[in-house]
């Protein structure tokens, strides 16, 4: 059975869409799928099971936590096959190795068009470097994010498409997750 990583979309930020963890893993479970394991307490999921694609899931998860957690989120599914292929054409491997944490992966719903991607690049204003992924964008925040003008709300606006960030650390650990080298 293939294996998929699960995103959700702005939970547990402070006391904003509280989904505890335990409560998460037990609802995909009930959904039929196995081998469920959660990374941090971000909305971090990877599971086995049958599906036509990630992106069918995505639908399926969101409406089940709605129901079954009370959150509404957006959950953006990738296959393990999908993340090896984000981590392996990651265009910032220097920036892997120095740096991790100020490299981000956003992870989108939709596939922006061309169009879309200049008017981002269009946007940044300070030092950050964005490169397409197709579904998902590398993005290097040399100075950090916090202070950077390049937010989550700018990106989404440029490229017409809601989208989920996690920074290479949490990538490379829900790719191990994925094909099984963690435990």
């Amino acid at each position: 059975m293939p294996s998929y990583v699960a995103l959700l979309r702005a939970v547990n930020l402070v006391a904003y869409q509280r989904v505890a963890m335990p409560a998460l893993r037990a609802l995909v479970e009930r959904m039929g799928f196995t081998e469920v394991r959660t990374l941090l307490a971000s909305g971090n999921l990877v599971f086995r099971g049958s599906a036509p694609s990630g992106e069918a899931l995505e639908p399926r998860l969101e409406k089940e936590i709605g129901r079954g957690l009370g959150v509404t989120t957006e959950v953006m599914v990738r296959s393990a096959a999908e993340w090896v292929e984000v981590v392996r054409k990651n265009p910032f491997p220097k920036e892997a190795r120095d740096d991790p944490a100020r490299l981000q992966v956003v992870f989108l719903k939709g596939n922006p068009a061309p169009s879309a991607w200049k008017a981002l690049d269009g946007a940044i204003r300070g030092p950050e470097v964005v490169r397409s992924g197709g579904r998902h964008a590398y993005i290097t925040y040399p100075t950090g994010m916090g202070t950077s003008r390049l937010t989550m709300s700018v990106i989404e606006g440029r490229l017409g498409t809601r989208g989920t960030a996690r920074n290479w650390n949490t990538v490379t650990k829900l790719l191990a997750l994925a094909d099984g080298t963690a435990h």
